[in-house]
């Protein structure tokens, strides 16, 4: 019997909404990546070297991920301007979908396609959404594995503290 992909869907982020366990890769190099962005422009994490840099992994059938966007999209606009940068790395295998998903949203932070899944395994991403924080020097400070109400507090508390350093 074959599973709706909308359904697995809803279990990998249920699976993964029951985890906040950090990851090995915390304290580590973050590892460096290129993808292309929704402005067409391709985007190098190596780029923001110097700011404190959120990496969230998304996917539009994920619906914690959904609920999450716009709230990570204020902490974007509230910090962008004293040195914080969010990229958005969407992995489903077509962009058109994903584009779809932020313009309903409104989201105003870059949104980079990993179709073929290459920085998603860098970065050892299992289930969505994953969100990894990484410091000024490039290095994995924060990792979180799923989304629930709430976590945004979590972030916030991260963010200013690694804008602190």
């Amino acid at each position: 019997m074959k599973i709706k992909h909308s359904v697995l869907g809803l279990v990998v982020c249920i699976l993964a909404a029951s985890s906040l366990a950090s990851s090995g890769l915390e304290g580590q190099q973050a590892p460096d990546f290129a993808l292309k962005s929704s402005s067409g422009e391709n985007l190098r994490l190596s780029e923001f070297r110097g700011d404190v840099v959120m990496i969230n992994f998304w996917a539009t059938w994920c619906g914690p991920c959904r609920q999450e966007m716009p709230l990570l999209d204020e902490l974007f606009t509230r910090y962008q301007r004293v040195g914080f940068n969010l990229l958005g790395v969407n992995i489903d295998d077509d962009s058109r979908r994903a584009m779809k998903m932020i313009d309903e949203l409104g989201v105003t932070f870059p949104v980079l396609f990993d179709a073929d899944k290459d920085v998603s395994k860098l970065y050892a991403v299992e289930a969505m959404p994953v969100t990894v924080l990484v410091d000024r020097e490039g290095r994995i400070r924060h990792v979180h594995h799923g989304y629930k109400p709430g976590y945004e507090e979590k972030y916030l508390n991260q963010i200013r503290s690694l804008l602190r350093e």
